[in-house]
């Protein structure tokens, strides 16, 4: 009986999305308009939220469940003003993320579909 692989685990596990966020943040801080969007000047905490959201997501562990529950992703980002530029470059840096980490075709292709969905699910402006 043939097992399908996670996208978790056809990428290799955790190492990549450590790799896949920190080249997104990367991005993102050298973004003066993005960057504006985060509160705080410590990214770390942000990194490790999306890396762990993003693997528990792709089927990985649930990490971040178990630390601060239920997703809720519009309700954590409603404080913050998103519109159509924000959400833009957000994408962007994203795509550069996916291209430098190189998962297979077909992972990098349900990836952006995924993130061009919530994307503009999370736009509020």
């Amino acid at each position: 009986m043939a097992q399908t692989l996670s996208v978790y685990e056809a990428v290799g596990g955790m190492p990549f999305f450590e790799r896949l966020v920190g080249r997104f943040y990367d991005g993102v801080e050298a973004d003066p308009v993005l960057r504006a969007v985060y509160p705080k000047e410590d990214l770390a905490p942000a990194r490790r939220h999306l890396t762990l959201f993003l693997a528990m997501y792709w089927g990985g562990p649930d990490d971040y469940e178990r630390e601060r529950g239920a997703p809720r992703l519009r309700m954590r980002h409603f404080p913050f003003a998103i519109g159509a530029d924000e959400r833009d470059r957000w994408l962007g840096h994203m795509r550069a993320a996916i291209d430098e980490a190189a998962p297979p075709p077909e992972v990098g292709q349900a990836m952006l579909q995924y993130f061009d969905m919530a994307a503009e699910a999370l736009r509020n402006q």
